[in-house]
């Protein structure tokens, strides 16, 4: 659990408090549902992260053992 906070707070580096302005978190989000980076605000991103949390915790597990095995 850990591993993936640590990676979690990586990946929302600069944007921590305002992680939906985050210009990769937007791409990652537009390149996996879909939905376009200029679309996405603060409710949007809220509720893909509702509706998406075992993924994306399936996601960050998986950066998590990436980072480990470098």
């Amino acid at each position: 659990m850990m591993d993936e906070l640590r990676v979690a707070w990586r990946l929302s580096k600069g944007y921590r408090l305002r992680p939906w302005r985050s210009p990769y978190l937007k791409w990652r989000i537009e390149t996996w549902s879909g939905l376009h980076a200029e679309t996405i605000t603060r409710p949007v991103f809220l509720r893909f992260v509702l509706e998406h949390r075992q993924e994306l915790r399936r996601y960050l597990r998986w950066a998590a053992e990436q980072s480990r095995a470098r």
